[in-house]
């Protein structure tokens, strides 16, 4: 069953971990897909060829730096142009910049800001006409579970994911009279590139600490996504939505 069939999707930074799963996902259900990547061409070039193998009609790589608000504007223009019309954002553009409090510089806290927060505002923002003219249309913020518990060593991520679930919920309540919904998914210890860097060690740590005792694979994140993405979800916006294996129980 392709229940994306037709529709016409932006997902940023998509080139690996959790945005590609997710463009694999939709691919396989007939969507069309537009993505962002900010440095390795490559990357992107071989997503694009692998998704059109998948089941994708279109698929077109777009390098942009969302967290700049004119690139987002620019970016809109020749999504259009490409496409005609997008039916669902996925806002996945994320970075960390872990330290404590005390040693944290203002740098790592603005780069993270800017990256994870502002880059929704400007996504959003330049996404937004069009799916105002078309009435209709889905819009994913990812978010995380440090931003509804927060988590020592990452007070600059934490807020700006807790900042994302604050945005969701007013953009749901400022848009849905016009029939854009939008939501957040919330995922826990996502087992991607990044976590490999951690060492085995680590990672079983925190796969103890999880209930199903395991860490999440970016397929349990896509078909989240996915759900939200499609009709099936048609009654669901303003939400949170924590994929995190019972992390937050």
């Amino acid at each position: 069953m392709t229940i994306l069939e037709g529709k016409n999707i932006i997902i940023t930074g998509a080139s690996r971990g959790i945005g590609k799963g997710i463009a694999l996902v939709f691919a396989k259900h007939g969507a069309n897909i537009a993505f962002t990547y900010r440095s390795s061409k490559e990357e992107a070039q071989a997503l694009e060829n692998l998704l059109l193998e998948t089941g994708c009609c279109k698929a077109k790589s777009y390098k942009s730096d969302a967290s700049d608000f004119k690139a987002s504007e620019i970016l809109v223009s020749n999504v259009l142009e490409d496409l005609g019309s997008i039916d669902v954002l996925v806002n996945n553009a994320g970075v960390t910049k872990d330290g404590l409090l005390m040693r944290m510089s203002e740098e790592d806290f603005d780069t993270v800001m800017d990256i994870n927060i502002k880059s929704v505002f400007n996504m959003t923002k330049a996404f937004l006409r069009p799916m105002l003219k078309a009435r209709s249309g889905s819009i994913i913020n990812m978010s995380s579970v440090v931003g509804v518990k927060g988590n020592a060593g990452q007070a600059n991520y934490a807020a700006s994911k807790a900042a994302i679930n604050g945005f969701t919920k007013s953009i749901a309540l400022e848009l849905g009279s016009r029939g854009i919904r939008c939501n957040s998914i919330a995922p826990g210890f996502i087992e991607t590139e990044m976590t490999e860097e951690l060492g085995e060690d680590i990672v079983k740590q925190w796969r103890e600490k999880i209930p199903l005792k395991r860490g999440g694979d970016t397929r349990d994140i896509a078909n989240a996504t996915l759900f939200l993405a499609s009709d099936l979800s048609s009654y669901v916006t303003g939400q949170v939505i924590n994929v995190c294996g019972g992390m937050l129980t």
